[in-house]
């Protein structure tokens, strides 16, 4: 793993344009900061009071937009100091997570709040390493 800290995590206000049938949503560029390529786009849907956790990528760089409901993210990279981010429809932005850092993240949308993420590189089971949602000393209140 590399001298990643969760103070590398980028924050991107995204744009919301209102249109008579829907809203459009911005989810990035290539010119924009944080891209770091493009290996894949997935969604993962996270019911209200579920927990997924916890993953670190040893290579992949996230970019983790929620463009339905809202979800908390909570980062560690050393699994005593975190950092939270709770984002979605009341606060539309978009995490750019360099590899290295630990995540998991807790739906707080009924029914179902949606995930998405634009990685750098497709998924590889190998790269990533998974713990226990108690392994970590985190209070998911």
């Amino acid at each position: 793993m590399n001298l990643t800290t969760i103070d590398n995590i980028l924050v991107t206000k995204l744009d919301r344009m209102p249109t008579d049938g829907g809203d459009v949503l911005h989810g990035i560029k290539n010119t924009d900061p944080g891209y770091a390529g493009f290996g894949e786009a997935y969604h993962s849907q996270v019911r209200a009071g579920a927990v997924k956790a916890w993953k670190r990528h040893a290579k992949m760089t996230m970019n983790l937009v929620v463009p339905y409901g809202q979800v908390e993210f909570v980062f560690s990279t050393d699994c005593e100091k975190y950092r939270v981010e709770e984002i979605g429809e009341n606060r539309y932005v978009r995490l750019t997570v360099p590899p290295g850092i630990w995540f998991g993240f807790k739906g707080l949308s009924s029914p179902i709040s949606l995930i998405l993420n634009i990685a750098n590189i497709p998924h590889q089971q190998k790269e990533v390493e998974r713990r226990s949602v108690e392994s970590l000393d985190y209070c998911w209140n």
